[in-house]
């Protein structure tokens, strides 16, 4: 299938992929007279007296914020808001298909970090959660901090912290596979991105001490070119101080990770590696090298983020659970602990009895999935003190 044309001609015919439902009848006057007015005045005024009710009056509580700005969209780039509109309408009706979550999708027309937080804010008591999709990094980094400074709901980054829990799983169940500690192996990762940092930071969280950050200028360390993120990464990883390029950082490695570019892993660099390697080539559409490249090399666990290669490392095995856990407990943030609790219970799903080199995650359409990751969500939210509920 031409998956382009396809989806142009049904996008066409769709008109949208999401709409607003009525729960409510509104089929004569006293269904009418409660739903709205004069009965609505009740409710409102519940709220006036108890913000906490605006999330048990209304549908706030299982409803969420796709937002965008239109500078990083789904590897086209900076495209504009309205040209995003057709990812942010699919984010939404896979929120609802994985996690029953209502989500609606804003795209703002503004770059301004400080434009973008103030209207992300003052719109946030329509909802119960924050879904940041498809910001340009740097921003995001900051977009993210500053709503995080001043909203009372979780703001939620996918591109960063969505990736960032899939691939911890993925590693988690791939180091069973080729039966090595996290502890002990060499990690690299190559695009410090938005998606390149938050995976760093969730490794290390979960316990990889040996980690190198690579950018289009090499090694993360003193010396080359960063903004102010990867001078943050290069103070936590690469504790050896190397220098170098792309090579240099995989030779004798136990793990890579790409979330960059097509093509630019070469069979060599994987021979290069430590024995028994992980190789996570994720750029979409194109890989870093293709899977079955990196098998012929000595790669032993391969996973990419395409649905045609077994292990697909997708971030829709994570969002809704996340959403739905954190909305169940009405959490005021998602914080590291629930990051990590849903990384460990993705990983959880395949028992000992399947894992294989073919098989470390769930499949995206694996029902337990979202449920499972929604409940360790909900309790390591309550374990943390973020859960209202």
């Amino acid at each position: 299938m031409n998956y382009a044309e396809e989806s142009l001609k049904l996008h066409e015919a769709w008109n949208g992929k999401i709409e607003v439902i009525s729960r409510v009848p509104v089929t004569n006057k006293d269904e009418l007279s409660l739903a709205y007015t004069p009965g609505v005045a009740q409710p409102c005024l519940e709220i006036q007296k108890d913000y906490d009710k605006s999330f048990t009056l209304t549908r706030r509580s299982n409803l969420v914020a796709v937002i965008t700005d239109g500078t990083a969209v789904l590897g086209l780039g900076d495209i504009g808001p309205e040209a995003g509109m057709p990812v942010m309408e699919g984010k939404c009706a896979l929120f609802k298909a994985f996690g029953d979550v209502d989500a609606f999708p804003l795209c703002i027309r503004s770059k301004d970090v400080d434009e973008l937080v103030r209207t992300i804010y003052l719109i946030s008591g329509s909802f119960g959660g924050i879904n940041l999709e498809d910001i340009a990094a740097p921003r995001c980094f900051e977009i993210e901090r500053k709503l995080k400074e001043i909203c009372d709901i979780p703001i939620f980054h996918d591109d960063q912290h969505g990736t960032a829990i899939v691939v911890g799983a993925a590693i988690i169940n791939a180091l069973r596979v080729v039966e090595k500690d996290i502890q002990d192996v060499h990690v690299v990762i190559n695009g410090s991105g938005s998606a390149g940092i938050a995976i760093g930071r969730h490794l290390l969280d979960l316990g990889v001490r040996h980690l190198k950050m690579v950018d289009k200028n090499g090694i993360l360390c003193e010396g080359i070119d960063m903004n102010p993120a990867q001078e943050e990464m290069a103070q936590l990883t690469n504790p050896e101080h190397f220098s170098g390029k792309l090579a240099d950082a995989m030779a004798g490695a136990d793990v890579f990770v790409g979330v960059s570019a097509p093509h630019i892993v070469t069979k060599d660099m994987i021979r290069s590696m430590a024995e028994k390697p992980i190789v996570f080539p994720m750029a979409n559409p194109v890989p870093e090298i293709e899977p079955e490249e990196a098998k012929e090399a000595g790669a032993f666990v391969v996973g990419t983020g395409r649905s045609d290669h077994p292990n697909q490392i997708n971030n829709v095995l994570v969002f809704p659970g996340i959403f739905r856990g954190a909305l169940d407990v009405r959490a005021k943030d998602i914080n590291q602990e629930m990051k990590r609790a849903a990384s460990f219970a993705l990983a959880d799903l395949v028992s000992c009895e399947e894992l294989s080199p073919e098989y470390i995650l769930p499949a995206a359409f694996d029902k337990r999935v979202g449920p499972a990751v929604a409940k360790a969500v909900a309790q390591a939210a309550r374990d943390s003190g973020a859960a209202r509920l």
